[in-house]
Parts: structure tokens; C-alpha cells; sequence
């Protein structure tokens, strides 16, 4: 058991490093308007196998990782240690948003996707921004 837990903190440890988290949504609105980026908000719970599974299966791929630290400032949110705005649904996560950086909702999203399938997410936020 205790290995189990050391190698999710290894794993949660290096993809935080990664993908350098912001953890204040009201920071990371700040930080896309100087760096005129949009926010992906990431919406998940400490204890939330799905979120894990994202984490691991998608969030850990280096294309992954690449795309967003270009396109985006990357915020997660936990339901359980941060504040998350009432305007953002914290049941059934994890959640993804997609905003603009005055804080306008482009694209709302839930669950766990594979890469394949969080880069279609992907293209729809481009498409979305573009109309």
C-alpha cells in the first residue's frame, strides 16, 4: 500500500512540475490577459479515480503537455483545497473550461478523455473562438 502511495505522489509530483498549475483563478485571469492566452481550468477532486486516470493516461504526453503550455495558462482546481468560483460546476468531475481571459466560459467539458479524444476537445475550443 504504501508503494501504491509513494508512486502516485511521484506521479501527481512530476505532473505538477510539468504543467506548472496555477491554483488562484482570479492569478490566472491576470496572467492570461498579460500574456493574451486563454485559461484551461481544470476541475477535479483529491480522491477522484478519473481524474487520476486523465492525469495519467493524458495529461502526463508530452503533445499534450506542448499544446497547452502554448495555447494556454493552466489552472486547476480542487474541490476539496481551493476556491472555486460559484459560476463553475464541481460535481462530477473532473471538468474542463475553457475561458477567455476575462473569464467568459468558451467551452465546457466533462470526464476523462484519452489524448485522441482531448485533442478533438481541443479543436472544438479553436473552432469555437474562431466563430
Amino acid at each position: 500500500m504504501k508503494l501504491i502511495i509513494l508512486t502516485l505522489i511521484f506521479i501527481s509530483s512530476l505532473y505538477s512540475i510539468e504543467l506548472n498549475w496555477l491554483h488562484d483563478y482570479d492569478k490566472a485571469l491576470a496572467q492570461a490577459q498579460k500574456e493574451r492566452k486563454d485559461v484551461y481550468l481544470f476541475v477535479g477532486a483529491d480522491e477522484c479515480r478519473f481524474c487520476d486516470r486523465f492525469k495519467e493516461l493524458t495529461l502526463s504526453k508530452k503533445e499534450v503537455i506542448d499544446r497547452l503550455k502554448k495555447e494556454y495558462i493552466l489552472l486547476y482546481l480542487s474541490r476539496d483545497q481551493h476556491f472555486i468560483p460559484k459560476h463553475f460546476e464541481i460535481k462530477g468531475v473532473p471538468r474542463h473550461y475553457f475561458l477567455t481571459p476575462k473569464g467568459e466560459v468558451i467551452h465546457e467539458d466533462r470526464g476523462s478523455r484519452e489524448p485522441a479524444g482531448f485533442f478533438d476537445i481541443l479543436d472544438e475550443v479553436d473552432l469555437k473562438k474562431d466563430n
